[in-house]
């Protein structure tokens, strides 16, 4: 669905506490999330606006984005409160 919001909290309902945690304490997991963020937030606008871009840019955001979630889910999974 376009626009549809990627949040962190959203796509790990479970983890909402750890992952408050991990922004809190681990500069890495911060620093990746507030990418994640970023990017969440920029495909989301250009979904929205139908700001002309190219498929390879668009496509690249939402592969850099996947890529991050991933790498998220694993600190979630392994840096158990």
């Amino acid at each position: 669905m376009l626009g549809e919001n990627h949040a962190l909290i959203y796509e790990f309902p479970d983890f909402s506490d750890q992952i408050k945690h991990l922004k809190s304490n681990n500069a890495t997991f911060a620093t990746m999330a507030g990418r994640y963020h970023e990017l969440d937030h920029k495909i989301r606008a250009l979904e929205l606006t139908k700001v002309p871009t190219a498929d390879e840019h668009f496509l690249a955001l939402k592969l850099e984005r996947l890529n991050l979630k991933d790498k998220l889910y694993q600190y979630l999974v392994h840096d158990a409160i």
